[in-house]
């Protein structure tokens, strides 16, 4: 753990090699990189953590301050304590998180890959995307209302958005447990993504490399703002074929290469550490 002012911070490494920031979405712990960091192997320094309100990441956030920027303190935390240049990677809601780290340009980044984030204001933003958004705005409407009436699987909701009719069902049960144990914290998660608004102006002059990655299976939204988001940032973009948007879990060989190529490639280009 990582002492914090504002609560304790989840860190947990392992390997040696060139060190991997990975930063897991909503409803899950650092865990749930496990079979990612298993496909990895030998090479790596591989470090984890959970963002806040979720595993022993304490929550910083208050019905006053919903702020995304809470969570990518928490994030620079653990890079810091990393004690060297990461490479920062972030899938879902940690993706989104991991932006604003990369944005906020308070840490040192080797390079950031990011693994189909929810960036709802690139699709609020585009003329031609508001369908895509009204689509993600009508899930969100509707998981509300379920969790307001008190429904123990209101984030099936979410779940089954993101990843296709039937997900939830078929999560073993204690990855179900969780989810519904965390459902308020990932209805903050939502409320934090809608104000966080990645401007064009604000990502055209990135200049640490970029990945993002979206699954061939991933609902519609998901891959448009994706796309938008690479094109903003300049960043290499690759779609995981066979995937949906819980690659991590079921496409874990498939991530680790994709991690490790772009990863590899940087070292051997030589980039910088900076992001402008």
């Amino acid at each position: 753990m990582i002492a914090s002012p504002l609560g304790a911070i989840d860190y947990r490494e392992s390997g040696r090699g060139p060190a991997l920031v990975l930063v897991p979405g909503s409803c899950s712990t650092g865990t749930a990189w496990r079979a990612v960091i298993s496909a990895l192997g030998d090479g790596f320094r591989c470090i984890t953590t959970s963002l806040p309100g979720y595993g022993g990441t304490q929550e910083r956030r208050t019905p006053a301050d919903l702020s995304i920027d809470l969570l990518a303190e928490a994030v620079e935390a653990v890079v810091l304590e990393a004690g060297a240049p990461v490479h920062l990677v972030g899938h879902s809601f940690g993706g989104l998180v991991a932006l604003a780290v990369a944005m906020r340009s308070q840490v040192p980044l080797e390079s950031l890959c990011i693994l189909e984030a929810p960036c709802i204001a690139l699709l609020r933003d585009s003329p031609a995307d508001l369908y895509h958004h009204a689509a993600i705005q009508a899930m969100n409407a509707a998981y509300a209302e379920a969790f307001r009436a008190g429904e123990p699987d209101a984030v099936a909701h979410m779940v089954d958005f993101f990843g296709g009719a039937g997900t939830f069902a078929a999560w073993p049960e204690r990855a179900r447990s969780y989810a519904r144990e965390t459902t308020a914290v990932n209805m903050r998660d939502w409320q934090s993504a809608h104000a966080f608004t990645p401007a064009a102006d604000v990502l055209a002059p990135v200049t640490t490399p970029v990945l993002v990655a979206w699954g061939e299976h991933s609902h519609p939204a998901l891959r448009r703002a994706n796309l938008l988001l690479a094109s903003l940032c300049h960043a290499t973009s690759c779609e995981i074929g066979g995937a949906s948007h819980f690659m991590i879990a079921t496409h874990a060989e498939a991530v680790a290469e994709l991690i490790s190529r772009h990863v590899l490639d940087r070292i051997r280009a030589g980039q910088t550490c900076l992001l402008r």
